[in-house]
């Protein structure tokens, strides 16, 4: 009897692993189709990416500044 329920509970293990295996090849695949549509986003839409971190550069240095004077205060 006990040697059933050791048997029952590994074969259960084991459907549970096969089950978390396929998840996991899930979400790896997700992870690299979203890592290659972000690439082809960053080439097609170069020129208006480059104006838009040229336009953050200014709030950047803001930033920077700001938080600078707050620690030279301390």
């Amino acid at each position: 009897m006990a040697e059933e329920v050791k048997q029952e509970q590994a074969s259960q293990e084991e459907s549970k692993s096969g089950g978390q295996a396929v998840k996991t090849a899930v979400k790896v695949i997700l992870g690299v189709v979203l890592i290659a549509l972000g690439i082809l986003a960053v080439i097609a839409w170069w020129a208006e990416l480059l104006g838009v971190i040229k336009g953050c550069i200014g709030l950047f240095l803001i930033l920077v500044g700001a938080i600078t004077v707050a620690i030279a205060r301390d």
